[in-house]
């Protein structure tokens, strides 16, 4: 129990671990108190308290280590305490730095941009999606879904769509809210009397909007990784046990092909840099959880895509239109934006057999297929639901593609947004 008083390497290893952990805690810890914060680190005894205090948590992680000797207790307790608690850090870390990121890149958009991105924060729709999204995720571990063997899917599946959803909802809400209280009320004159055009005020409404739909798909990407692995622990029937070893071979049936690939790649990065066997083993375990992250996060980049559409869209219309007809229409472009490829295919296939009828239908699917976004693209079920594992890496350069086509459309909806907004009377 007391080996690791006397093996330095331990020692090193619970060092470097607590100091990973101080680091990522450093943004936050100067947005609680930015005047303690400067004033500690300006001062002598300020920084030799926080040297030995690290030294304390290091001598604690090594007594831990020593304590919970075993390697795949170790890599447990690296995956679900070291590992969640790192990626929690790092995803407060984001929440805070991301709208001074925007004021840094854009000025005067950027600061349209935090003041709405503070705002959806502060909405409690915003928590309230949240909240209901978790116990979404949380439920779908648990219902009974008779796929014969394929419930881990079915599940990842409702985990991801779940996610798209919230920040699809909350985005187009919270679009049409403000951007349309912002001018009927018109508090946009206000704006628009400083050095602040139309152009920076769109944009940065809908850049703050975005970034609050980033933090939230973020967040419940945190817990759909928790909801993942119970929902293995909870069905060891259908669902195989990961490979001891991450680095191994392809063994016979992988539940999640995606975060195997992963690990490989991931697990030996975090593993390397620490000493001693125990240090590597809860380090391993940290690399796991990351390993699913990234993973995952292909998933939900790859249903952000599809947020940056719609939430674009909305500001678009907001402009315009009532908050009230903008949510029905936003609802409708969804539909018809995954419903139009398949009445393409489906009248495609009947042919000329199909009469007059089915060729009006097949015209007007092909027209909303060119004038609406292809929504389709953005669906994960096809890269879950397959037989053969698909590659996370090429996965990868479809999702930036598909990326990148979402950027342009975003594009042009801002861009017909502008021209609404150029001639709206705000007085």
């Amino acid at each position: 129990m007391f080996s690791w008083v006397y093996d330095p390497p331990m020692l090193l290893a619970g060092l470097l671990l607590a100091i990973v952990q101080f680091v990522a805690a450093l943004p936050w810890l100067y947005a609680i108190d930015p005047k303690g914060f400067k004033h500690t680190a300006a001062s002598g005894l300020g920084m030799a308290y926080v040297g030995a205090g690290l030294l304390a948590a290091g001598a604690g992680i090594a007594a831990f280590m020593g304590y919970k000797s075993d390697p795949t207790n170790l890599a447990w307790f690296g995956r679900y305490v070291y590992g969640a608690a790192l990626h929690l850090q790092l995803l407060v870390d984001l929440f805070l730095l991301l709208p001074h990121l925007a004021v840094m890149l854009f000025p005067k958009a950027g600061a349209v941009a935090q003041a709405a991105y503070r705002e959806a924060c502060r909405q409690p729709m915003f928590w309230l999606i949240v909240v209901s999204a978790k116990v979404l995720i949380w439920l779908s571990v648990c219902i009974p879904y008779f796929t014969f063997g394929d419930d881990y899917k079915m599940m990842k599946q409702i985990g991801f769509d779940a996610v798209m959803l919230s920040a699809v909802l909350f985005g187009v809400l919270a679009a049409s809210m403000s951007i349309s209280e912002e001018i009927e009320g018109r508090t946009a004159v206000t704006l628009m009397s400083k050095p602040i055009n139309r152009r920076q005020f769109l944009l940065g409404k809908y850049l703050g909007i975005l970034l609050a739909c980033l933090v939230m798909s973020l967040v419940l990407g945190w817990t759909l990784n928790f909801a993942l692995r119970a929902m293995r622990e909870f069905d060891p029937i259908n669902n195989a046990p990961d490979p001891v070893d991450p680095t191994a071979g392809q063994v016979e049936k992988v539940v999640d092909p995606l975060t195997f690939q992963a690990q490989k790649t991931v697990v030996p990065v975090f593993e390397r840099p620490v000493p001693s066997a125990p240090g590597k083993a809860l380090a391993r375990g940290c690399g796991l959880w990351f390993s699913d992250t990234l993973a995952h996060s292909f998933g939900i980049l790859l249903g952000f895509g599809q947020v940056m559409i719609l939430v674009a869209i909305a500001s678009a219309l907001a402009t315009r239109i009532s908050f009230v007809v903008n949510i029905v229409l936003c609802l409708l472009i969804y539909f018809l934006g995954h419903l139009a490829p398949v009445l393409v295919r489906v009248t495609e296939s009947a042919g000329a057999a199909g009469g007059v009828g089915v060729g009006l239908v097949g015209f007007i699917g092909k027209l909303f297929d060119v004038l609406l976004p292809a929504l389709e693209f953005f669906n994960m079920g096809p890269a879950i639901i397959r037989e053969t594992p698909l590659d996370l890496w090429m996965f990868g350069t479809y999702v930036v593609t598909v990326l990148g086509y979402s950027l342009i459309y975003t594009a042009i909806a801002l861009l017909v947004g502008l021209l609404l907004f150029e001639d709206r009377d705000l007085a």
